[in-house]
């Protein structure tokens, strides 16, 4: 599935993933592809994504803080401090603040 995670500053993260974890208001959801169609409201909290190598992955390091996760190397962590996910057709989109 591909994942875009967009601030009003810039496009922080554009690629081809195997999950992401967001924090919902009423918890913490992972997506995977053919999930089912969802709309939801995102907390303060960590946007977390998987995939099976990072090196192919593009993102703006001058504006995100994307950070391997300390348990896994094909993990990346974005802090996020709130904002809205939408997942259609394999296509997640973040809009965060």
């Amino acid at each position: 599935m591909y994942l875009e995670i967009v601030s009003p500053e810039a496009t922080l993260f554009s690629s081809e993933v195997d999950s992401v974890v967001v924090p919902g208001i009423h918890g913490e959801f992972e997506m995977l592809n053919n999930h089912a169609p969802v709309v939801s409201l995102l907390k303060e909290g960590v946007v977390k994504i998987k995939t099976h190598t990072i090196s192919h992955l593009v993102f703006d390091e001058l504006h995100a803080e994307v950070l391997p996760h300390n348990d896994d190397k094909n993990v990346l962590t974005v802090k996020i401090n709130s904002g809205t996910v939408e997942m259609r057709d394999n296509k997640v989109i973040v809009l965060a603040d």
